[in-house]
């Protein structure tokens, strides 16, 4: 027992010291330090472009309002995320079902991913005007909707002849199919579109708080930015962003983590091979 104890600690040691890992920390820190350099050569003034630690120290400083704010996205976020989740695959799975239902309304949803965002916020909003949390969700979804319905779509549809052949010839129903035969193929399909949707959802938001601009205390970040912005507030704005960004990168970590897990036991592109 101490000796599996050891090796998965030991696992867990070299995964985090992987090039996969060091070689992003590596450049980033690098790219601070040009950063650092350069603003101390050109002596730019901290409203146009302040130094890595002026950052830093400002996110200290700021670190409850703007985290608070961060929250705030992280739920419209996760909210859009689980919707756009459940029906991009109850959607795909009734593309699979019907073709003329696929060939009906399918163009809509290309439309709706190609609609900006930015056109239609604005009319969400008004038309969600008694609740601002539920209009910046709308938004969110409509972003982060398209590509799980895409990539689920093309999954349940990239199944082995052979194998359809084989349930058809078994007199296998539609929805045994479906459950036995197609959603297992099409599941790393799912899981690329979820990390896809993942950051969509997060920008879906930002930009629909842009767009709405509520203050107050339940502000999300992207107020936080466009009020910092307004001010002049530089080093404040930058540290606003560094959290959003990092929580892109969570985001994505997480479902691709997630992925692996699902995927590393039976799928090629998670197994990992010897050479």
């Amino acid at each position: 027992m101490l000796f599996i104890r050891r090796s998965q600690s030991q696992k867990t040691s070299s995964k985090f010291l992987s090039a996969e890992v060091l070689a992003p920390i590596g450049v980033g820190i690098i790219a601070l330090f040009l950063w650092d350099i350069f603003v101390r050569i050109t002596h730019l003034p901290p409203y146009i472009l302040p130094s890595p630690l002026l950052v830093f120290k400002t996110l200290i400083t700021d670190w409850n309002e703007l985290f608070a704010s961060l929250l705030i996205t992280l739920q419209i976020t996760v909210v859009a995320f689980i919707g756009a989740t459940i029906s991009g695959l109850l959607m795909a799975i009734l593309f699979t079902q019907n073709k003329w239902i696929e060939r009906s309304l399918f163009p809509y949803a290309v439309i709706l991913q190609t609609t900006p965002i930015v056109a239609i916020a604005p009319l969400i909003i008004l038309w969600l005007k008694n609740n601002t949390f539920a209009a910046l969700v709308v938004c969110a979804w409509i972003v982060a909707f398209f590509p799980i319905v895409s990539n689920t779509t093309l999954g349940l549809n990239s199944v082995d002849r052979n194998l359809l052949n084989l349930f058809q010839l078994y007199k296998a129903s539609r929805w045994q199919t479906l459950l036995y035969l197609r959603l297992p193929s099409a599941m790393p399909y799912f899981l690329g579109g979820l990390k896809i949707s993942g950051g969509l959802a997060l920008i879906g938001a930002v930009v629909a708080e842009f767009v709405a601009g509520t203050g107050g205390a339940k502000s999300g970040i992207a107020y936080r930015i466009l009020i910092s912005s307004y001010n002049l507030q530089i080093p404040r704005m930058f540290a606003a962003l560094f959290l959003t960004t990092g929580l892109g990168v969570l985001i994505f970590v997480s479902l691709s983590t997630l992925s692996d897990f699902i995927l590393s036991k039976w799928h090629e592109s998670a197994v990992k091979q010897e050479n």
